[in-house]
């Protein structure tokens, strides 16, 4: 079962605007604006719409939209087109899928990466 197909725990829709910390369990889709951090061992998914600009700490992040911060992901990172990643990537496993601009440097390990 792939994450966008679970049960979302939270949605930030399109039109909402989100400053401040967020941590959550299970799966977190972001439409809107978001400004802060992101902690979680959970998936965040963030859509095409999206604004992003926080440090994120994730178990899995499978990004559409746009992102501007550095990520930790514990588990995978999945940039899907047409996203865009402004920072650094932190994470055992990348998936880069053709017309995404990721701008940065990344750190892979075999290892399962702790927060």
């Amino acid at each position: 079962m792939a994450a966008e197909e679970g049960k979302l725990n939270a949605l930030l829709g399109s039109d909402s605007e989100f400053e401040g910390k967020l941590s959550f369990e299970g799966i977190v889709r972001i439409d809107g604006t978001f400004k802060g951090e992101i902690f979680s061992d959970g998936v965040l998914v963030v859509g095409e719409q999206a604004k992003i600009e926080a440090q994120i700490e994730i178990g899995r992040l499978i990004n559409h939209g746009e992102i501007h911060g550095n990520v930790t992901a514990s588990e995978a990172v999945e940039l899907r087109a047409p996203s865009r990643l402004h920072g650094n990537l932190a994470t055992p496993s990348l998936l880069i899928e053709r017309g995404v601009l990721f701008e940065g440097s990344c750190v892979m390990s075999p290892e399962k990466l702790h927060r």
